[in-house]
């Protein structure tokens, strides 16, 4: 490998900012702001919109939509769009 071209690899902070989980990992990505671990060491902390903890697939919260009743409106709707 070649030195010097490779972003620094280092701990990092995600804060889902819908549900308030934190994740401590390794990132390439960094950030200003800064939060205390519980280790008591600080980390940058990069906010997210939407993680694992607030995502509704993962919740368990997901919506399930009614595929049928929405096609049978689209063919009602277009049943006559074409015909001469």
């Amino acid at each position: 490998m070649k030195k010097d071209i490779h972003p620094k690899y280092a701990p990092v902070v995600f804060r889902d900012l819908a549900s308030g989980e934190k994740y401590l990992t390794r990132s390439t990505a960094t950030s200003e702001k800064t939060i205390e671990w519980e280790d008591g060491n600080t980390y940058p902390v990069i906010d997210v919109e939407i993680s694992a903890a607030s995502h509704p697939f993962y919740t368990g919260k997901q919506r399930i939509m009614d595929s049928a009743g929405r096609v049978e409106r689209f063919n009602q709707r277009f049943k006559n769009f074409g015909k001469k």
